[in-house]
């Protein structure tokens, strides 16, 4: 589909196109099915093209219109082969490994089940609207991540500040997948190689079976059983502990030691890499098949280890302590943060992947309904995998002799230190340590690829070319591939551990989603208009949805997203490494760069904008606010206007115009 001005005749064509469909040209406020459209309507008098000034956000004398002719049709967005194919592919990349090794513990740790008050509120407040706005967005721009903000050009920036965060998290999240895999091959040995001190990894202070218990009340000097005294016992290490870092990390001392490559972990990388590159390269066509066995697999030895720990000793006050209510907690303003960011963090909002998946649906598809659906069933997966992990945990503190909330921990501690732990416990210990990174594989490969997808569709979008050549996107997943997995490298070093948690903790942290998501629901619910996206939504699926959608996205999300930012910056505390190492400041320089190179997208795109603009600032504002429609817009807002891949070549009939607001 190729652009061009609009020559003088143009206009008596689409004067003569308009009689013939009243719709086309309809701005969509108010009656008419409640349409989204800015468009441009021709005068009486003369047939030139007048501004439509009905909604007052696209006037002014400067603003002139690009005519898009299209040819005998043009080339649709790929869609889903059906329904369920979008359903599990945002199943599979919003439930992550976020559920199983971070509620649980967040849990545990805030009152038990009175964090679901807390958590459950957040998720009608903050969580579905946002979660249904990005898929909504997605499906009424049939856009990426970029494109998808032409629905208010000025804050394009939107759009490139999530392409930085979901490149930063496909570059350092793999590492979780490559340890899983690392650790799923060494599983299978009839020994587990870290439930044992007889390696040569371990040191003379490894311990296999810790009783603290029989040193209470015991002088320092006392011998136990195990032929260490009290004093001994209180520095010695477990073979867990040493096998994660002595021989998957090999640690360093520091940052700025980064020492020798992992040759073994760099194998590993590179070979989940190839498994996100063949999961992606053919678009969702494959993506939509594969991520059927991905994430739903993970469910399967979700109830498998269920099954398992319940009937373990010990699982009874692991679930107990899991659940037992401490209703004081509800006081404390950190149990409310961390509920927040937790619902931010496993809705994966703000990474732009979310309008990518809904970009491929069908126009008319019920993405409220959906939104509903799935926030059910990621809240619902992370409550369930609570029961799972704290069953183990209990059984693991049963065995020890000690509280649980010891041996409770979150993140990579709970992955690859506690769990491989309590499995290393277990009879058939190799074949449960198996199930639990098999299954923690495909919990993050499938949040990998639908990331690294939600990427590439950004990019693919911004630059589709002029002709698209058989192999643009096979190149295109590549060479994004390959550029994370040369960033990866740098953390597959003795220092790498350091290198991803500055990753971590900074490029997608808290603050980065926080701040995404509040201008997301600002620019939609008061620049787009609220009323008016809501009159879009229900020109595609039918009916209007709920006010409270409206209602959040105009006030009561902002409001929330903003004070979790703000209580983040103010309890703002240097990152440490276990506690113990902290970073040099040149490392906290890198990770806030980290940070503001993606926040820092949205204001200054909207500098740069208004600056490159003329006229008045009101002018400015008014141009650079007017959407820019696609062609899909013509054959979905208008239902009878003909099918564009009807026209025949050669014919007045395919002189049909698509009028877009550019700067």
């Amino acid at each position: 589909m190729e652009k061009h001005s609009l020559p003088s005749s143009c206009s008596l064509v689409l004067l003569e196109e308009t009689k013939k469909n009243p719709l086309l040209l309809s701005n969509g406020n108010g009656g008419g099915g409640g349409g989204g459209g800015n468009g441009y309507s021709p005068a009486a008098a003369n047939g030139s093209l007048v501004p439509l000034t009905a909604d007052g956000a696209c006037d002014g004398p400067e603003k002139k219109p690009v005519a898009v002719v299209t040819g005998p049709g043009y080339q649709e967005r790929e869609t889903w082969t059906r329904q369920m194919d979008f359903m599990m592919s945002c199943v599979g990349f919003a439930v992550g490994l976020g559920n199983v090794w971070r509620f649980p513990y967040l849990c545990y740790k805030n009152g038990g089940g009175v964090f679901l008050i807390p958590y459950l509120l957040i998720v009608v407040v903050g969580g579905i609207p946002i979660f249904f706005l990005e898929i909504a967005l997605g499906q009424f721009m049939k856009a990426g991540s970029i494109n998808v903000w032409n629905i208010a050009p000025l804050f394009k920036g939107l759009g490139y500040a999530s392409m930085v965060i979901v490149f930063f998290c496909n570059t350092y999240y793999i590492m979780v997948l490559a340890w899983g895999f690392y650790y799923l091959i060494k599983s299978f040995n009839s020994t587990l190689p870290w439930s044992t001190c007889d390696n040569e990894w371990n040191t003379p202070n490894c311990i296999e079976i810790f009783r603290h218990q029989d040193c209470n009340g015991s002088l320092p000097n006392a011998t136990m059983s195990n032929n260490m005294t009290c004093a001994e016992m209180a520095n010695a290490r477990s073979p867990i502990i040493e096998f994660w870092e002595n021989k998957v990390l090999n640690i360093s001392s520091g940052l700025g030691d980064t020492g020798e490559f992992n040759w073994e972990l760099t194998l590993c990388l590179m070979a989940v890499w190839v498994m996100v590159y063949f999961c992606v390269w053919k678009g969702v066509k494959s993506t939509g098949k594969i991520v059927y066995f991905t994430a739903t697999f993970p469910y399967v030895v979700l109830i498998i280890l269920l099954v398992r720990g319940v009937t373990l000793p010990g699982a009874y006050d692991g679930i107990m302590f899991y659940i037992k209510p401490d209703w004081s907690k509800l006081e404390e303003a950190q149990v409310w943060i961390d509920a927040g960011t937790q619902i931010f963090f496993s809705y994966a909002i703000g990474l732009g992947a979310l309008t990518a998946l809904g970009s491929y649906n069908r126009f008319n598809n019920d993405c409220y309904k959906d939104a509903f659906v799935l926030a059910m069933i990621n809240s619902g997966t992370s409550f369930f995998a609570g029961f799972v992990v704290f069953s183990i945990l209990g059984f693991m503190a049963a065995e020890q002799g000690v509280d649980i909330s010891q041996v409770a921990e979150s993140g990579p501690g709970l992955a690859f230190i506690a769990y491989p732990k309590a499995v290393s416990l277990m009879p058939v210990a190799p074949l449960w340590a198996a199930l639990f990174f098999f299954m923690l594989l495909l919990l993050g490969l499938d949040s990998q690829f639908v990331g690294v997808e939600g990427f590439v569709t950004g990019i693919l979008d911004v630059f589709p070319g002029k002709q698209n050549f058989r192999y643009k996107r096979e190149i295109s997943v590549a060479i994004c591939c390959l550029l994370c997995f040369i960033i990866d490298l740098s953390m597959v070093t003795q220092g790498g551990m350091y290198v991803f948690q500055l990753f971590d903790y900074y490029s997608a942290s808290g603050m980065t989603l926080l701040w995404q998501a509040f201008w997301e629901c600002i620019v939609v619910a008061w620049v787009y208009g609220a009323d008016r996206f809501m009159d879009d939504v229900a020109r595609m699926i039918g009916y209007r949805p709920f006010p409270w959608m409206k209602w959040c996205w105009s006030f009561i999300t902002p409001c929330v997203c903003m004070g979790i930012f703000l209580f983040h910056l103010v309890n703002y505390k240097p990152l440490t490494y276990n506690n113990v190492y902290v970073y040099p400041w040149w490392g906290e320089v890198i990770g806030w760069c980290l940070a503001l190179s993606s926040m820092l997208c949205i204001p200054v795109t909207l500098l740069y904008k208004l600056f490159r603009a003329k006229g008045t600032f009101k002018e400015r504002w008014a141009h650079l606010t007017c959407p820019v429609w696609g062609p899909h817009h013509l054959e979905y807002m208008a239902p009878d206007i003909k099918s564009l891949s009807s026209l025949s070549p050669g014919t007045d009939d395919n002189k049909v115009i698509i009028f877009e607001s550019v700067m």
